[in-house]
């Protein structure tokens, strides 16, 4: 499994990485760290352009500046994971041979959307080097899996849920309401205004572009992150890039906040995303409680969810539960294994142990 967290350290992409180090620790697994060259820059550039003039399709499969890497021995599976399409996809071509060398491989995009496509056209050798493909937007399935003429697949990405889950220890929620990334605007002045005012403890990005800054490291970030929401009473939630209509182009998506606030037993207050991912992976009582988008109502909901303290603790409990059960990263990279025809290893099974027991914690606080 090459990885990017070297060099591509941008905050979006720390998810990603949490889940590499997920599938590393649960099974027998060699990570590739991949380097840039100290032509990294130009080349990439370079051969960016001329992907987009070369009706060959041929420059798709030069290495954009990457130190290569020869795989020196046999694998059953060869990894590779996208936090979006461009340009990871493109950083497969650093790994020389690893054809010749791994029995299956799987693809796994986490951002792509269907209006995409077209311009993925171009690069669609690249994908066609792959056994499986998995795209992470329910509906891209379709279409990438038209554009390859064969079945591809969906899958919601993941969280570790044991860095983000607020069990055994409880934590006490001193935040009352967290919000990371894009928010509503109507919603988030609404909620600015009564922060000013003293009423609300609110935790939000106020720098823009934030999900492109470079972090650190993406352990200490998901870490901050987690530590962060699990001592959040509120965590607010909206369908994928709410904000941006040219992108989404009508398509409705989950978006990782919602795996993430559910996992660290916030309760998630905002808008539901109306499509069946959510519907399939959020099927319990209050797993999300609404705020109109005008946020007209906002104040008098959270107040009321403030005024029942048990329910509250119920909504959050029952959210920790089911992301234990259902949402860890495990229970994806399980998948995947099983799309390769692979058999789990002892640590997979230990770690889903774990996750039941604290699971059933949660539960107990679910009255």
């Amino acid at each position: 499994m090459p990885t990017f967290s070297v060099f591509s350290r941008s905050a979006f992409r720390a998810r990603s990485y949490e889940g590499e180090d997920v599938l590393a620790e649960c099974d027998d697994v060699d990570v590739i760290p991949l380097k840039p060259s100290r032509s990294f820059e130009f080349k990439s550039k370079l051969v960016g352009g001329m992907v987009y003039r070369d009706l060959t399709r041929r420059a798709v499969d030069f290495n954009p500046g990457l130190e290569p890497v020869r795989l020196t021995k046999d694998y059953d599976l060869f990894v590779l994971l996208c936090s979006a399409w461009w340009p990871d996809l493109w950083y497969a071509n650093a790994v020389q041979g690893w054809q010749d060398r791994c029995r299956t491989s799987v693809c796994w995009i986490d951002e792509l959307w269907t209006r995409d496509v077209h311009t993925l056209r171009r690069w669609l050798p690249i994908l066609n080097k792959f056994d499986h493909v998995i795209v992470g937007i329910s509906g891209t399935d379709q279409a990438i899996g038209d554009a390859l003429g064969r079945s591809c697949h969906e899958m919601q990405g993941g969280v570790d849920t044991l860095r983000f889950t607020p069990y055994p220890t409880c934590p006490r929620r001193a935040v009352d309401l967290y919000s990371i990334g894009r928010a509503v605007q109507p919603i988030h002045e609404r909620l600015l205004k009564w922060a000013g005012d003293g009423g609300l403890f609110y935790i939000y990005d106020s720098l823009a572009k934030l999900a492109v800054s470079e972090t650190l490291g993406h352990a200490q970030h998901r870490g901050l992150y987690a530590n962060i929401a699990k001592r959040s009473r509120l965590f607010a939630v909206a369908p994928a890039k709410v904000d941006s209509p040219v992108e989404t182009q009508g398509q409705v998506a989950v978006g990782s906040r919602f795996f993430e606030g559910a996992a660290a037993g916030a309760a998630l207050i905002g808008q539901a995303p109306d499509c069946e991912a959510f519907r399939r992976h959020f099927d319990w009582p209050d797993a999300v409680v609404g705020i109109r988008p005008d946020g007209s109502d906002a104040v008098e909901v959270i107040s009321k969810l403030f005024a029942e303290p048990e329910r509250l603790l119920a909504i959050g409990a029952r959210n920790a539960a089911e992301s234990l059960r259902r949402h860890d990263w495990v229970y994806r990279w399980k998948e995947v294994l099983r799309l390769a025809g692979l058999t789990p290893r002892p640590a997979m099974g230990a770690r889903e142990k774990r996750l039941g027991e604290l699971a059933e914690e949660a539960m107990s606080h679910v009255r």
